[in-house]
C-alpha cells in the first residue's frame, strides 16, 4: 500500500482571479499557502477484481466507468491501475474553505503516479487536477486548490490569459514566516458550505461582463500584489490591514458571501486585538481567519462565542508519497 498527503491551504491575496471566467479576460494572480493540515489518499491493490473506494460513502464496483465519486471516477478512467482499493482522510472536513476539493484530486493523482511508479512535476500535477475538475466535470472552480497543493510553501501564482500558470516561492524571511504562524489564527464558524453557488454566480456576472464584478475582482489583485509586497518586506501590520480591505471588498462582491452572525464575530475579534482578516475560501462559512497583535485577546474572545481554533503551521514540501510498502 502507498499513501499520498497532501496539504490544505490558506489564501492569502488575490483569490478569485484564479477563475477561468476572470483570468481568460484579464490574467490571474493570487498568493496562497499551504498548512500542515492535509487529506491522504491511500492505494492497495485488490484481489477480488473489483474497485473498492472509501471516502464519507462505501462503493464497490466492477469497472472504473461505475465509479460515483465524480473526480475519482475521472481520475481512474485515465489513470486505471486495475481494480484497486482507494481510501481517503482527512484532518478538516470538505466545505470548509481550505481548498479540500483540489487537494483531493491532485493527492489521488499523486497516489496513481507513484502507484505506476511514473515521475510527474508539481505544475503538470496541479494542471492535470484542475482540468479534471474545471473541464471534465465543469466545476465552477479556479485553479488555486490545486496549485498550492500540489508546490506547497508559501507561494504566488500568475496565470496569463491562456490559463498558464507560473508559480513563484516567496522570499520570505524565516522571522516573516515565524511571526506569520505565531499571530494568523484560524477559527471554524461552524459553517460547512458548497461552494459552487457563490462561484457560479461570480463566474456568470464575470463572463458578461459585468463591471461591478470585474471591478471587484480587479481590485483584489491589485491588493493581492500589494500583499506580496509588504509580505516581502516583513511589514505585518500592512499586511493585516490589506487582509481587512480584501475582506470589505469580497464581502460586496456576492450575495451570500457572508451573514450576520460571521459579521458579529469578525467585528468582535477586531475588537479584541485583530488587526484584520477574513473568511478563507469562496465565502458563506468556513473558517475565519485573522491577523492578530493580540493572540490571547482574539482566542478569548472568539472562545466566548463558541468557536473553535485549529492551529497551524506551514506546510513545504507540497503534495508527496509518505508510505510505500
Amino acid at each position: 500500500m502507498l499513501f499520498s498527503r497532501t496539504p490544505l491551504r490558506i489564501s492569502l491575496g488575490g483569490g478569485g482571479s484564479d477563475l477561468p471566467s476572470y483570468y481568460e479576460r484579464h490574467g490571474g494572480f493570487f498568493v496562497s499557502a499551504a498548512i500542515d493540515k492535509y487529506i491522504y489518499i491511500g492505494i492497495n491493490k485488490t484481489f477480488n477484481r473489483k474497485y473498492f473506494v472509501r471516502y464519507q460513502k462505501q462503493e464497490l464496483v466492477d469497472s472504473a466507468s461505475h465509479i460515483a465519486h465524480p473526480i475519482v471516477r475521472e481520475a481512474m478512467l485515465t489513470h486505471d491501475p486495475g481494480p484497486v482499493e482507494v481510501v481517503s482522510l482527512a484532518d478538516i472536513p470538505a466545505g470548509t474553505g481550505l481548498g479540500s476539493s483540489g487537494a483531493f484530486t491532485v493527492g489521488l493523482l499523486r497516489a496513481l503516479y507513484a502507484y505506476a511508479r511514473k515521475p510527474i512535476s508539481s505544475g503538470a500535477i496541479a494542471e492535470e487536477a484542475c482540468d479534471i475538475e474545471i473541464n471534465r466535470l465543469r466545476e465552477p472552480v479556479g485553479k488555486q486548490d490545486q496549485y498550492i497543493a500540489a508546490y506547497g510553501g508559501i507561494t504566488c501564482f500568475e496565470i496569463d490569459k491562456r490559463g498558464r500558470v507560473a508559480a513563484t516561492p516567496l522570499p520570505l524571511s524565516a522571522d516573516t514566516i515565524h511571526d506569520l504562524e505565531d499571530h494568523l489564527l484560524l477559527f471554524f464558524t461552524g459553517y460547512s458550505r458548497s461552494a459552487s453557488a457563490i462561484l457560479s454566480d461570480q463566474a456568470a456576472r464575470s463572463s458578461g461582463n459585468d463591471k461591478a464584478m470585474l471591478a471587484n475582482l480587479q481590485s483584489i489583485v491589485e491588493i493581492g500584489r500589494e500583499s506580496r509586497l509588504v509580505l516581502e518586506r516583513g511589514d505585518m501590520r500592512a499586511f493585516a490591514e490589506l487582509m481587512h480591505t480584501h475582506w470589505v471588498r469580497k464581502r460586496d462582491r456576492t450575495a451570500g458571501m457572508s451573514n450576520d452572525r460571521i459579521n458579529r464575530w469578525y467585528d468582535k475579534a477586531r475588537s479584541n486585538g485583530a488587526l484584520g482578516g477574513k473568511l478563507v475560501g469562496a465565502g458563506g462559512g468556513g473558517f475565519l481567519m485573522f491577523y492578530a497583535a493580540d493572540p490571547q485577546g482574539v482566542r478569548a474572545a472568539m472562545a466566548e462565542e463558541g468557536i473553535d481554533e485549529v492551529r497551524f503551521k506551514f506546510d513545504f514540501d507540497g503534495s508527496t508519497v509518505i508510505v510505500r510498502q
